[in-house]
């Protein structure tokens, strides 16, 4: 396992909602669910050196996202070689909601105001920002071959059947908080959702084996 990470130049405030992340159970059914995704980033390291991950839901715009966002700094957290993306089959806009959520988080955020904002999310005072923005699965922005799709929502699962280019379809669903918007659960239960992504993620990413 990859004893290197970067939690000495984490944002104070991140630090401790992963801190927070890591230590949420995960129950044995979820770790089943998991288990293709860490079987495909152990072979795609073992073999090319690097691996990309795409993931996907309808929209773009909170699930998909988080996981972008996770996965990323997952990644620079473990220094493992892997770039994570995000699509979906509509393009709307990264969801203010979720926004705000991963700001409260930790996440220094800034963004060029449009109607779809482009959004850099700063980890660490080093590392390259993540970019983040709603598009289709399929844009010049992600990979078109060698990659995961790694579908986080049933609808885009259901929906959309063959993802061109993907060395594999590995379904980790996760239920929208979307439901949520506007009544007075919205804020914990987007917390919740953006931390249980977190913790899934940074269990994955903590089973790979380097040498």
């Amino acid at each position: 396992m990859s004893l290197y990470h970067t939690s000495t130049n984490l944002n104070a405030p991140l630090a401790a909602t992963i801190e927070q992340a890591r230590s949420r159970p995960i129950l044995p059914e979820r770790k089943e669910v998991l288990q293709p995704l860490i079987a495909y980033l152990q072979e795609a390291l073992n073999h090319q050196g690097e691996a990309a991950l795409n993931f996907i839901c309808t929209h773009n715009s909170r699930r998909s996202q988080f996981a972008q966002v996770w996965g990323q700094t997952a990644a620079a957290y473990f220094g493992l070689n892997v770039q994570c993306y995000s699509g979906g089959v509509e393009v709307t806009a990264f969801n203010h909601r979720a926004i705000e959520t991963l700001q409260n988080q930790g996440f220094n955020i800034r963004h060029a105001p449009q109607d779809n904002p482009h959004y850099y999310l700063a980890y660490s005072t080093q590392g390259t920002p993540i970019k983040a923005f709603s598009k289709l699965f399929d844009d010049p922005a992600n990979p078109a071959q060698q990659f995961a799709a790694v579908m986080t929502c049933s609808h885009a699962d259901e929906n959309c059947p063959f993802i061109a280019g993907a060395d594999q379809r590995i379904p980790v669903r996760y239920n929208d908080p979307k439901a949520y918007d506007d009544t007075p659960q919205e804020s914990s239960k987007y917390n919740e959702r953006s931390l249980e992504i977190a913790s899934e993620l940074f269990f994955v990413f903590a089973q790979i084996q380097t040498a």
